[in-house]
């Protein structure tokens, strides 16, 4: 590490820490030639995985783009946005997890829909109805009634409602 103030190459280490919940080291750093101190931050640089669209072309994983996708289906839903973050994290670990360099968008769609339906299941529901196009309210209510039976067999609640 070059030293920013006077550039010089050698540099030691004289503390080290986690931080941002381990994922990050916070290192105090002492130059050698000029003896000032600084900080630098170390974490691992994980890629995500390209996407492959159902027609074929690829596109780069967005952040945005799923943020929205939750946003959207919990629009005016009782749900903390700190429960929508903890859910889009779990998405981005469990991708970078597979270990892929691309996976079909269709995944990150039935993890979207899996966390909804642990958040709210209106939002599920909402979100459902546009991923799988529903056509007719026939569809509406195989979707709600199935959601039903799935919380009678758990013998909870599956909402937060």
């Amino acid at each position: 590490m070059h030293c920013p103030f006077c550039n010089a190459i050698d540099t030691k280490v004289i503390d080290s820490r986690l931080v941002g919940e381990g994922n990050q080291v916070r290192r105090r750093r002492e130059c050698v030639t000029c003896e000032e101190r600084f900080t630098t931050f170390e974490s691992a640089e994980l890629l995500m995985p390209r996407l492959i669209k159902q027609n074929g072309s690829r596109e780069p994983f967005n952040e945005d783009k799923l943020r929205f996708g939750f946003l959207k289906a919990l629009e005016k839903r009782p749900v903390s946005t700190e429960l929508v973050e903890n859910s889009i994290n779990h998405i981005k670990h469990e991708l970078r997890a597979t270990g892929e360099r691309e996976v079909p968008s269709k995944l990150v769609g039935e993890k979207v829909m899996n966390e909804l339906k642990k958040l709210d299941e209106v939002a599920y529901v909402r979100f459902a109805s546009v991923y799988r196009s529903f056509k007719d309210l026939n569809e509406f209510r195989q979707e709600i009634d199935r959601i039903s039976q799935e919380g009678e067999a758990s013998g909870s609640d599956t909402g937060g409602n």
